[in-house]
């Protein structure tokens, strides 16, 4: 039950900073929002990653979960577990972000969720190509970086961070970015209308995403266990 705790405590932490940055300075509207909020996702999962790492292994999100099993690193039960207390997590970090809001004097905000949307300067597919390539991208680091024969555990909440960094400033512009489907659900509730309309692309892509890095990652290893025979 710890790792399960762990996971949630470091759910609500990642959508409490990251879609936090993103109410709270502004939105996403200039570079500099931009970097704030791709800064908050990536930070928030450095610091969980050495605050519960050793406890759960810090997936603090369904795609990465999803890979992880499906590389069988982890067994169905636990999987499942772990996806169902993210979520919660991910709606625990939501709920403290609407009170925030709710209780303040300022009345408006550029967003009050953080809740993910297909830009006016996108397409339906193009949201979901992008949330589909960049969380294989991001899911492919993470079971590399994590790999127990291949890997470099001393580095890895480090290299996750600044990926997870580098995904959102390529991708805010399109989706907000998820990558992350406990991150899209949480705020996708309170905010309702069209987050929740669209909140398909957010659950599928990525998950079809960590199922890509998960298949790639075990050809990958191993070929390069058969070369070095």
């Amino acid at each position: 039950m710890k790792k399960y705790i762990s996971e949630m405590i470091g759910t609500m932490v990642l959508v409490l900073m990251g879609c936090g940055a993103a109410v709270f300075n502004g939105g996403v509207g200039t570079t500099a929002q931009v970097l704030t909020v791709a800064f908050a996702f990536g930070l928030s999962v450095v610091a969980m990653a050495y605050a519960i790492g050793g406890i759960s292994g810090c997936h603090i999100n369904p795609a990465i979960t999803f890979g992880v099993w499906l590389s069988g690193r982890m067994n169905g039960k636990d999987a499942a577990m772990y996806m169902l207390f993210q979520v919660i997590g991910a709606l625990i970090g939501s709920a403290i972000i609407y009170l925030l809001v709710s209780t303040g004097t300022q009345t408006e905000y550029a967003t009050s969720t953080g809740a993910n949307a297909v830009s006016s300067n996108s397409s339906i597919a193009m949201a979901f190509i992008a949330e589909l390539v960049f969380t294989f991208i991001f899911v492919l680091v993470v079971l590399g970086v994590t790999d127990s024969a291949k890997g470099n555990s001393s580095l890895a909440g480090l290299a996750i961070g600044l990926t997870l960094v580098l995904v959102h400033i390529v991708c805010i512009p399109i989706t907000g970015t998820s990558v992350n489907p406990a991150r899209s659900v949480g705020p996708a509730l309170f905010e309702g209308g069209v987050a929740l309309q669209q909140l398909w692309i957010f659950v599928l892509a990525p998950l079809a995403g960590g199922a890509l890095a998960a298949g790639i990652w075990k050809f990958i290893a191993f070929q390069k266990a058969n070369a070095a025979k």
